[in-house]
């Protein structure tokens, strides 16, 4: 099996920062792309950022130049730095990770249980 588990959330006044951090275990042959999705309260899950195991990463325009995502590949881990936070950034923060379990097989969509953030003075 494969487990995400997510940290680094909490409470922040506007303005402020938090980093999250997801990592993955278990039964992992190879990661493809990982990435944060979010969801607030009475809205759908809605993606973030992403970063493909090398290449461009690709950000929501609601969090482009404010969020910026990386990932520790020796790690299995991914990150979300978040700067500039507002209260409309308050959701439940999901990980996701495209993994191969063992070689030739196709990749699997894992989730993270979600961590709250919640932005408020």
């Amino acid at each position: 099996q494969v487990q995400l588990v997510e940290s680094g959330g909490g409470l922040v006044q506007p303005g402020g920062s938090l980093r999250l951090s997801c990592a993955a275990s278990g039964s992992i042959y190879s990661i493809n792309a990982m990435g944060w999705y979010r969801q607030a309260p009475g809205k759908e899950r809605e993606l973030v950022a992403t970063i493909p195991s090398d290449g461009t990463s690709n950000y929501s325009d609601s969090v482009k130049g404010r969020f910026t995502i990386s990932r520790d590949n020796a790690k299995n881990t991914v990150y979300l730095q978040m700067s500039s936070l507002k209260p409309e950034d308050t959701a439940v923060y999901y990980c996701n990770a495209q993994v191969r379990r063992r070689y030739h097989t196709p990749y699997l969509s894992y989730w993270g249980q979600g961590t709250q953030v919640t932005v408020s003075s």
